[in-house]
């Protein structure tokens, strides 16, 4: 029996093929998962229904499971900055967050490298992080 936090059996095997400098992507319940990524990118939808699982259930999962080294959000196109971005910091213990605008992240997304994209049942907009993996 397992006894780390991620259960997940295809989340598990998805995650065990990344190495160091491979991409995951968590994105909330409104992102389009399947047009905004490549044909190699494993899709796993996690969404039982609204805000189960968010955004960052998956990534507090994940953060206790392997190392990441860089994150990227999408920014919104007004100045305010989405709350979330306070507990994606919280979660990753860093302070930096990379900032691209939607169509950048959607082109970052798309990009052969990202390895996972995780599909979740958050309700808050803009709530989509793309993780580097790092190594120890």
């Amino acid at each position: 029996m397992l006894t780390i936090e991620c259960l997940h059996p295809a989340l598990l095997k998805a995650i065990a093929g990344c190495g160091h400098g491979d991409k995951i992507l968590i994105t909330d319940g409104n992102y389009p998962l399947h047009s905004c990524t490549n044909e190699k990118t494993e899709e796993i939808y996690l969404a039982l229904s609204a805000d189960l699982p968010t955004v960052t259930d998956v990534l507090n999962v994940l953060v206790n499971t392997m190392n990441f080294e860089k994150a990227e959000v999408m920014t919104p196109d007004e100045e305010k900055e989405p709350e979330i971005y306070g507990e994606f910091r919280s979660l990753l213990k860093t302070e930096e967050l990379s900032k691209l605008t939607r169509h950048e992240f959607y082109e970052a997304s798309k990009q052969e490298n990202v390895i996972v994209g995780i599909n979740t049942g958050e309700t808050r907009i803009y709530a989509n992080i793309l993780l580097t993996v790092g190594v120890r």
